[in-house]
């Protein structure tokens, strides 16, 4: 295994109801393209991108980007196990794509045990806000956020805005808890793969070490 393409592998999920953007996102991230009219996911669709979280430690980052179609579900549940990171996407001009963030949720935490998946809420179509079409409030997406215990991000696909912050927002989460051994590497699941694992074990004990107070100085 070459270790200078990558010493890390994530799964990461999008999960959302159909036509809140979850495609777009993934375009505009993987491709830096937005398409105005894009066909509708049919199953499941795979991306790949890498990204570099800190100095010499490059991921690559698997995507799989689910239907969010009531026929397709039972399709896309089947991947959510093998998968490390979700992005739960909304539309903020759509009320009822919102509300249903919490069954998507519920859902996959349901499918992944004993495994853990670590989430970021967006809320898609940023850009519509200026026209008035905002129909989530800010405060609603927060609360959601919270009683969640995830991080909230609005983005745009058409614009670009936060969709780069979004995914490396989530990469890096997954990442600490990596370090953190808030997630770890198991036999028989693909949500994490590692291509050095003496690596991580030295950088878990890196991290537990107590760090020092820097020397006092005697005089001021």
């Amino acid at each position: 295994m070459d270790l200078t393409l990558w010493q890390y592998q994530f799964r990461i999920i999008m999960l959302g109801d159909s036509t809140v953007g979850k495609s777009s996102l993934l375009k505009r991230y993987t491709e830096d393209l937005f398409l105005e009219s894009i066909n509708q996911t049919v199953g499941v669709d795979f991306y790949v991108h890498f990204l570099e979280v800190e100095p010499g430690v490059r991921v690559k980052l698997q995507f799989w980007d689910t239907a969010g179609q009531e026929r397709f579900r039972s399709v896309t549940r089947s991947y959510y196990r093998n998968s490390v990171g979700g992005l739960l996407v909304f539309d903020m001009t759509n009320q009822a794509s919102f509300d249903n963030i919490k069954e998507w949720h519920a859902e996959v935490c349901e499918r992944v045990q004993p495994n853990k998946v670590l989430f970021v809420l967006v809320g898609q179509k940023s850009d519509r806000e200026d026209q008035g079409e905002r129909v989530v409030s800010l405060e609603e997406a927060q609360k959601l956020a919270g009683q969640l215990g995830v991080p909230y991000v609005e983005a745009s696909a058409k614009t670009g805005h936060n969709v780069k912050d979004t995914f490396e927002l989530l990469t890096r989460r997954v990442y600490q808890g990596l370090l953190s051994g808030e997630v770890e590497l198991q036999d028989g699941w693909d949500g994490v793969k590692c291509a050095a694992p003496q690596v991580l074990q030295l950088q878990r004990a890196d991290l537990a070490k107590p760090k020092k107070d820097p020397p006092k100085k005697c005089c001021p």
